[in-house]
């Protein structure tokens, strides 16, 4: 009976992770189409993969400052039919951050690609949705440095906690979550 319900949640959770990262990627063109064909720099970068996040404290059901470190596996599109893996590794701090939201997200992550090239991205603002006990989070902000230097990035994780939901309500909260990501760097 629990092993049926492990299958349902986690077909829940792709369903809802594809229609946020199909979303997410509506308004975005395709890596090396951005602006009409002509980027300006380097070509728009488009990275998906999974991550697993960890918090510090733990999210409980009280909001509270909390400290964000993830580390993603990406395969990322980084010219029109040239993909190459990366992983990426962020550290994010939200001032108010609960088992039912994030507020005001703000971060730095590190990309590293399989071809020897990096990105810095400094995320500024983000938002967060729960859907029947998955979250996904929007993170924006800005290619600070690296591949992509200048351009805009998005964000977008929808994760499943890695405990049950009832750890919301323990002493410990809810210390680690897994999940899909993309990532997309391109003019705004």
């Amino acid at each position: 009976m629990a092993e049926g319900r492990g299958r349902g949640r986690r077909g829940a959770v792709a369903v809802l992770g594809a229609l946020v990262l199909a979303g997410s990627s509506a308004v975005w063109a395709p890596a090396g189409q951005a602006d009409g064909g002509r980027v300006r720099g380097d070509r728009a970068v488009t990275c998906t993969g999974s991550e697993r996040t960890e918090f510090g404290p733990g999210l409980s059901l009280v909001p509270r400052p909390t400290r964000v470190h993830a580390e993603a596996r990406y395969t990322c599109t980084v010219a029109p039919g040239r993909t190459v893996p990366a992983t990426g590794a962020i550290d994010a701090f939200s001032p108010q951050a609960s088992c039912l939201t994030v507020s005001s997200p703000r971060g730095r992550e590190t990309v590293r690609y399989a071809d020897g090239r990096t990105s810095v991205v400094v995320y500024d603002s983000g938002r967060a949705l729960r859907v029947a006990g998955v979250n996904a989070v929007e993170l924006t902000g800005r290619v600070a440095g690296g591949r992509g230097a200048g351009q805009a990035a998005r964000r977008t994780l929808v994760v499943l906690p890695g405990q049950m939901p009832t750890d919301c309500l323990g002493p410990g909260g809810v210390r680690r979550a897994e999940g899909g990501v993309q990532l997309e760097l391109g003019p705004e």
